[in-house]
């Protein structure tokens, strides 16, 4: 709880900037899933990273705890307050600060959207290609590194970040990388930032790599007579070395859901949506080598977007599959959750987790980014029923489990914020000791987004 004086001193640095209303705390305590926590006790908005640097400092004063918040667009709570704190909503931090074409880079406030930068280079021929669904703000996604759909041929937030700036809990800020396309000097101290969710320090700017603008693009859509069918495609292309831009995999209840809420004629099937970038004659040569190896798995033939049009309504559906399988149940919400498996353990994973599903009695479709074997289930609870929810929870530590037998990660793009702390033991052992000693050595006073990621602070 912010005490008088240190409300007073916030007032007085931001004024009309900082809100302590209940409709600004109750909106900056949502999340896009049923992971829950307390209201913060105030929300400023800063302009510059010296506000933010001072920030720190008044919080080290004061003993407040300071929580980042982007768009506000994350999955496992790693924005809420967990125990009061100020939220540092970096909303009117949203600059393009420069463009280097020729050394394709740019540096960005961290409160710019991924469309809108990508607005903002449409005339360079360059593009950030990171596509997470939502419209992330690029500080948010740097800090839980996300991914996407666009992750398997142009990779995660951890390739594609250069270098940031950051404010520290004691308020020194620092710059972290280069514009150069490789270091060998010390710590690398960008890769342990990115991912670091908050809480190490606040993102105040990001140099991130840009990528060409594709020559052409192909997209199609393929079913298949089963999700093992479907799936063991895509192994199989990935295996060949063919290199999609983007492969994913929809279940029958989500291609289901998909069709009613974007008014999609997909056949009722597992399905495959790929999408393929370069330069003519290679895509062509691409896309029939895809063509061939569907054809073995029995997919019924590939239906191609081929105007821009088709291809932006079919990658739209796509990314409105979530609000699409809510809408199929009127009045229920959702767990939500995402592993991510060695490819060649991706069909084990999903058969594995469909069959866990369909036993519990739950609706949970399942789709994903599988071309770098990262799938989700959207189990759908009615958020009234504690047995509902208890049974979903209790399928996503399976899932969680089942991914790390099978040699991989309890979260291949959601993060862990709240939702899957419980869980980093299990996947780190004596290691999540030592994300907790680097903690404490940035951040001794537990004041950069507690309660998340590491291990509870003596």
């Amino acid at each position: 709880m912010l005490t008088d004086p240190a409300l007073t001193d916030l007032r007085a640095r931001f004024g009309d900037r900082m809100s302590a209303s209940p409709a600004s705390l109750a909106e900056h305590a949502q999340s896009e899933s049923l992971v829950t926590a307390g209201l913060p006790d105030a929300v400023v908005f800063p302009h510059q990273a010296d506000e933010v640097a001072a920030l720190a400092r008044w919080s080290t004063t004061h003993r407040v705890p300071l929580i980042g918040w982007g768009a506000g667009t994350s999955l496992e709570g790693h924005a809420l307050a967990v125990s009061g704190g100020v939220v540092v909503d970096f909303r009117d931090m949203a600059a393009v600060l420069e463009v280097w074409a020729e050394d394709r880079l740019v540096r960005v406030q961290p409160g710019i959207t991924r469309e809108a930068l990508n607005h903002a280079l449409r005339t360079t021929g360059l593009m950030f290609p990171v596509d997470p669904g939502a419209n992330a703000s690029l500080g948010g996604m740097a800090a839980t590194r996300a991914s996407g759909t666009t992750a398997v041929r142009y990779g995660t937030m951890r390739d594609n970040v250069r270098g940031l700036e950051v404010v520290l809990a004691d308020g020194r800020v620092i710059r972290t990388g280069t514009g150069a396309p490789k270091s060998a000097a010390g710590y690398d101290l960008t890769a342990l930032l990115v991912g670091s969710e908050g809480t190490l320090g606040l993102i105040t700017d990001l140099t991130l790599r840009l990528h060409g603008q594709p020559e052409a693009v192909m997209t199609a859509v393929a079913a298949f007579p089963s999700v093992r069918a479907a799936v063991d495609c895509v192994i199989a292309t990935m295996q060949m070395g063919l290199q999609p831009a983007r492969i994913e995999f929809l279940d029958e209840d989500t291609v289901a859901a998909c069709n009613a809420y974007s008014r999609l004629t997909l056949p009722p099937a597992p399905q495959l949506l790929v999408e393929f970038h370069g330069h003519s004659a290679g895509l062509a040569e691409d896309v029939a080598r895809f063509r061939d190896l569907a054809a073995e798995f029995g997919a019924d033939g590939l239906d191609w977007a081929d105007k821009p049009e088709d291809r932006t309504r079919l990658w739209a559906a796509r990314h409105a599959a979530y609000r699409a399988i809510l809408a199929s149940r009127p009045g229920a919400k959702a767990v939500v959750t995402d592993v991510c498996v060695p490819i060649s353990a991706l069909a084990a994973a999903v058969e594995e987790t469909r069959a866990d599903i369909a036993a519990s009695g739950l609706s949970g479709p399942i789709l994903g980014h599988v071309g770098d074997g990262n799938f989700h289930a959207i189990l759908l609870v009615d958020p009234t029923d504690a047995g509902d929810i208890s049974t979903a929870k209790a399928l996503a530590h399976r899932m969680a489990e089942r991914s790390l037998r099978l040699g991989g990660t309890i979260t291949g793009e959601h993060g862990i914020g709240l939702g899957k702390r419980g869980m980093m033991a299990a996947e780190h052992g004596a290691a999540w000791a030592v994300m907790g000693a680097l903690k404490r050595a940035l951040d001794p006073l537990k004041l950069m987004n507690p309660g998340k990621l590491v291990p509870d602070q003596p």
